[in-house]
């Protein structure tokens, strides 16, 4: 197999680090004027429709019924409870701080991976990691400043939403590492969003969002906020994701969880205007190292045993 270029691996950490940092922004314009289940329900359903036709495109097979269920599975744990609980809970909390608690998904998944026998047991360097990054958590949670105030009276309902949704996310993930679909991760992909997207729809019709929506009601920002969502957030940086997890080290795909959250947190101050505190920035100092000393710490001979991949970056055919 052949090294891609430089310059296209480049590219493409760049846009997983600097958009998917960049969607907890954008979710918070999004549901300004569009609720937060029906947003991300269609969302889902159109970039799932749209990599659907692609992956069709490029000589995807049809999909089975055990791709269809896993897919079920998997999007109702990432999409329906891990996205759709983040966009619900950015009513509540500002995006900057909602993206530090999502970075706590490694540590969730170093651990579940461990106690179902996925992973090995955790290192004393993991162990010092699950302790710099839960007391980062707990100083999170804690904050009670004036300014989480100022955007919600009842941030602690955000926060608890946030830290449920993670954690499924994390079960999620595990789940599709285990449980591999014989199509390829482009269709796998799209079956997820599209899974993930009805369920959200279906939960937006159950509790009156979709009754209570006015089109007419929705701003220009909330609409291009949509739009870099759908085509950027989920098809572009996904796409980037998964063409990066074929061809390199899943740990060094994983970084994107301790930069996204610096991303986000500036867009958010630049952008948002969301107030950073010194408790925040304290957080950060401890969740973010400790995500690195959890992704860092597996060494490479395990990484490559458990995805089946070589040790450097090397171009495939796409399945």
């Amino acid at each position: 197999m052949n090294r891609p270029p430089r310059a296209q691996l480049i590219a493409a950490f760049a846009v997983l680090y600097v958009i998917w940092g960049s969607t907890y922004l954008g979710i918070r314009f999004a549901i300004e004027s569009v609720p937060p289940f029906l947003m991300g329900g269609t969302r889902f359903l159109l970039a799932g429709a749209i990599l659907f036709v692609v992956a069709r495109w490029r000589g995807a097979a049809w999909p089975t019924s055990a791709d269809w269920r896993t897919a079920f599975i998997v999007g109702a744990c990432l999409l329906l409870c891990g996205n759709g609980g983040l966009a619900f809970a950015e009513q509540y909390i500002p995006s900057s701080l909602a993206a530090l608690l999502v970075a706590t998904v490694p540590l969730f998944m170093a651990l579940l991976g461990w106690f179902a026998g996925i992973t090995g047991r955790p290192t004393p360097k993991v162990w010092f990691g699950f302790t710099l990054g839960f007391a980062g958590t707990f100083l999170l949670v804690q904050r009670r400043a004036g300014d989480v105030h100022a955007f919600s009276s009842t941030p602690g309902l955000g926060i608890g939403v946030v830290l449920f949704s993670a954690f499924v996310w994390s079960i999620g993930s595990l789940y599709a590492r285990k449980t591999r679909s014989a199509t390829s991760p482009f269709m796998a992909a799209a079956l997820q969003m599209v899974c993930g997207g009805a369920l959200l729809t279906l939960l937006a019709l159950g509790t009156g969002e979709a009754s209570r929506f006015n089109p007419a009601a929705v701003t220009t920002r909330s609409l291009l906020a949509y739009a870099y969502l759908v085509l950027i957030g989920s098809l572009l940086a996904f796409t980037a994701y998964i063409w990066l997890l074929q061809i390199c080290d899943p740990a060094k795909v994983a970084t994107y969880a301790y930069v996204n959250p610096v991303v986000a947190i500036f867009l958010g101050w630049s952008l948002g205007g969301e107030r950073v505190t010194s408790q925040m920035l304290l957080g950060a100092g401890l969740i973010v190292p400790a995500v690195v000393l959890v992704i860092s710490s597996r060494t490479g001979e395990n990484r490559r045993a458990a995805a089946g991949l070589p040790a450097e970056c090397a171009t495939s055919q796409p399945t």
